[in-house]
C-alpha cells in the first residue's frame, strides 16, 4: 500500500517525464523568441523588405517581450501561481504565449498586410505590422514567463532532495535547444540573398514555430494530469502520518515583502538582470555584431551565434550535476560572470578572426551554462516553497526590466552610429564594436554582485548556498 502511494514520488522514470513535458514548451518558447535573431541584419535595409522594420524598430520589438511583464503582469501572475497552483495558473499562461506567438504570426504575414485591419490600424500606427507584432510579442512575453515561472516551480517540486540542479540544468539545456535549432534552421529557410525579401520569407519561421507550439500544448496537458496524481498520492500519504500539507500553508499577500526583503534574494534577482542583460540581448543583435567584427557571412555568423546555446546544452547539466554533489554555487556564479566579461573583451577586441570570434562566443555559451546552473536552484534554499512561484516571479519580473530596456538601447547605439559614418563598412564595424562596450559595462556589474553574494554566502552558512543540493540519504 505505501510503496503504491509512494510510486510517483519515488520513482526515476515518473519524475525525468516530467522534466521532459515540462521542457518542451519552454523549448518552443526559445524557438520563438528567436525568429529573428539569425537573420536580424536584414533590418539594416528596410526598403528591401515588405515588412519594412529597420534595426530600431527591431529592437522595439525585442523589447515587447518584457512589456507586460515588468508593468506588474509577471508579479501579480508569480502571486497568482502560488494561490491557484502550478496546473491551473500554468496552463492558462501557456495558452496565453501559444495566443500571444499567433498574433505574431499573423502581424508579420502578407494577410494582415491586405487586411481591413491593417487599413484601420494605419490611421493610428506608421508601422501597423510592428505595432500588432508588439502587442502579440508582449502577449506571449508574459505568457512564456509564468509558463517558466511553473516549470521551475515543478521541477523544485519533483526533484526536491534529488537532483534539483541537474533537472534545472538538462531544463535550460532542452530550452536552450530551441534557441539553437532556431539559429541553425531559420537561415536555411528563410532565403534573404534576393533583391527583395517578401512576406513570405520572413513569415517562415513564425510558421514552424506554431508546429512546436502546438506539441508543446500537448505534452503540457500530459504533465498537468500526471502532477494531478502526484497531489493524489502526497496528500493520501499525508493524511496517514497526520503531517500538514505544503498546501496548507497558504501565500499571503505580505509574503512579497518577505521575499523583498531578503537580502541574498535582491542579489540574485540583481545578478540575473545584469548577467542575462549581456547575452540574451546580445544574442538579438549577434549577427549584426559578428558579422561586421569578424568579416563573417550570414551562414557562417548564424553558426557562430550557435555556440552560445549548443555550449550550454552541453555545459548546463554537468554544472547542475557538479552543484547537486559538490556544492558552491556562489563560486559558480562569480567564475561564470568572470568568464561573460572575458567573452565581451574578446569580442569587442581581439583580432577580427574567425578563431576569435569563435573562442569569444564560445566562452559566452560557457559562462551561460554557469550562472544559471547554480542560480536557478539556490532559490528554493532562501525562500519557502509555497513561495517559490512569486519568488521566481519576482526575479524574471527585474530580470524583464532588462530585458526591455537593453534592447532598446543596443538598437539605437547601432542605428546611431550608422547614421553618423558615411561609409558601410566602418559604420557597421564601429557600430557592433560600440554595442560591445555596453555589454562590457554591464559585465563588470554582474561581477560586482557575483562577488557581493559570495561574501554574503560565507557569512550565512545557515542558508546552504554552498552546500550540494542532493541529499545524501537515499
Amino acid at each position: 500500500m505505501e510503496s503504491a502511494i509512494k510510486l510517483l514520488k519515488n520513482s526515476k522514470r515518473a519524475r525525468w517525464f516530467v522534466l521532459l513535458a515540462l521542457s518542451i514548451p519552454m523549448f518552443s518558447s526559445y524557438f520563438f523568441d528567436d525568429l529573428f535573431t539569425t537573420i536580424s541584419h536584414i533590418f539594416k535595409n528596410p526598403e528591401i523588405l515588405d515588412l519594412g522594420w529597420n534595426l530600431s524598430d527591431y529592437g522595439f520589438y525585442g523589447g515587447a517581450y518584457s512589456l507586460l511583464c515588468v508593468w506588474g503582469g509577471l508579479v501579480i501572475c508569480g502571486m497568482l501561481l502560488d494561490k491557484w497552483g502550478v496546473r491551473f495558473t500554468g496552463s492558462l499562461f501557456v495558452g496565453l504565449m501559444v495566443g500571444g506567438s499567433v498574433i505574431v504570426i499573423y502581424a508579420i504575414s502578407e494577410s494582415f498586410a491586405n487586411s481591413a485591419l491593417y487599413s484601420y490600424m494605419s490611421g493610428f500606427f506608421a508601422k501597423p505590422s510592428l505595432a500588432l507584432a508588439y502587442a502579440g510579442a508582449s502577449i506571449f512575453g508574459l505568457g512564456s514567463e509564468i509558463a517558466g515561472v511553473a516549470v521551475t516551480r515543478s521541477i523544485a517540486k519533483w526533484f526536491k532532495g534529488k537532483e534539483m540542479a541537474l533537472a534545472m540544468g538538462l531544463q535550460l539545456a532542452l530550452a536552450r535547444l530551441g534557441t539553437a535549432t532556431a539559429l541553425i534552421v531559420i537561415p536555411r529557410i528563410v532565403n534573404i540573398e534576393q533583391a527583395y525579401i517578401p512576406f513570405s520569407e520572413t513569415s517562415k519561421p513564425a510558421a514552424a514555430a506554431m508546429i512546436l507550439m502546438i506539441i508543446a500544448v500537448a505534452l503540457w496537458t500530459m504533465f498537468v494530469f500526471t502532477d494531478k496524481r502526484y497531489d493524489r498520492q502526497n496528500d493520501e500519504e499525508d493524511i496517514r502520518n497526520d503531517v500538514k500539507s505544503v498546501k496548507d500553508d497558504k501565500f499571503k499577500f505580505s509574503d512579497i515583502f518577505k521575499i523583498l526583503g531578503n537580502k541574498h534574494f535582491i542579489l540574485i534577482s540583481l545578478l540575473c538582470v545584469f548577467f542575462y542583460a549581456c547575452i540574451i540581448s546580445f544574442r538579438r543583435f549577434a549577427t549584426t555584431i559578428v558579422i561586421p567584427r569578424f568579416d563573417l557571412d550570414a551562414d557562417v555568423a548564424s553558426l557562430m551565434v550557435s555556440l552560445i546555446p549548443f555550449s550550454t546544452m552541453i555545459f548546463t547539466p554537468l554544472f547542475g550535476s557538479m552543484i547537486d554533489s559538490k556544492g558552491k554555487a556562489t563560486r559558480f556564479m562569480l567564475l561564470g560572470s568572470l568568464l561573460l566579461l572575458v567573452s565581451h573583451l574578446i569580442i569587442a577586441f581581439a583580432p577580427g578572426t574567425q578563431f576569435f570570434g569563435y573562442a569569444g562566443v564560445a566562452i559566452l555559451g560557457v559562462a551561460y551554462a554557469l550562472v544559471p546552473a547554480a542560480m536557478w536552484p539556490s532559490v528554493p534554499k532562501i525562500i519557502p516553497e509555497k513561495n517559490l512561484g512569486t519568488a521566481y516571479s519576482l526575479i524574471y519580473w527585474i530580470q524583464n526590466m532588462g530585458m526591455l530596456i537593453v534592447p532598446i538601447v543596443v538598437g539605437i547605439i547601432i542605428t546611431k552610429t550608422n547614421e553618423s559614418f558615411p561609409i558601410a563598412e566602418e559604420a557597421s564595424l564601429q557600430s557592433a564594436i560600440n554595442a560591445e562596450y555596453f555589454f562590457i559595462a554591464l559585465s563588470l556589474v554582474a561581477i560586482a554582485v557575483a562577488v557581493i553574494l559570495g561574501k554574503s554566502s560565507d557569512k550565512n552558512p545557515q542558508l546552504a548556498l554552498d552546500v550540494p543540493n542532493k541529499s545524501k540519504k537515499k
